[in-house]
């Protein structure tokens, strides 16, 4: 009978790996959004790679001219931290090697606070949360976004009419 533990150990030592790699990919995209590194943002893209922020009223188009949009609108919110938790990994396969594709759906939290509000409040005045849906692909430079839809699911704004 042959022997497969070392095989076996192997591979569940790369797929380890690649979660604690696809969870840095995902972590690197909350940290380019929040502090507003579009730079660093359109590089965890694939050249191909789209986002789709319609949902949540942006837009839809590749990392590049979605990467510009964020750009203007994130102006609006000067303090925002996104909060993504839940991650669900699934790997694929993609010409018969399994683990060169993965979906991750996470759910996330984002308090932001509008520009000018200077209420000597530091807490957000806009909160919004929903669902992640990230399709990422294996590249000679590791795991990169093919697609990110934000799925928004709820928000709280401030009531503007009321003063404290």
């Amino acid at each position: 009978m042959p022997k497969t533990e070392p095989m076996t150990q192997r591979v569940e030592l790369a797929t380890v790996m690649d979660r604690l790699a696809v969870d840095g990919l995902i972590t690197d995209y909350a940290v380019a959004v929040d502090d507003g590194d579009w730079e660093a943002y359109r590089k965890l893209f694939t050249a191909d790679g789209r986002a789709d922020y319609r949902s949540a009223g942006g837009i839809e188009g590749d990392a590049g001219n979605v990467a510009g949009w964020l750009a203007e609108t994130m102006r609006l919110f000067p303090m925002r931290q996104h909060l993504i938790v839940n991650r669900r990994v699934r790997f694929g396969v993609l010409e018969q090697d399994t683990g060169d594709t993965a979906r991750v759906q996470a759910d996330y939290v984002n308090p932001m606070r509008f520009a000018g509000d200077d209420g000597g409040s530091a807490a957000p005045d806009f909160l919004c949360g929903g669902r992640y849906a990230f399709s990422l692909l294996r590249t000679y430079d590791g795991w990169r976004l093919r697609e990110v839809v934000v799925q928004e699911k709820w928000r709280r704004m401030p009531d503007r009419a009321t003063a404290p």
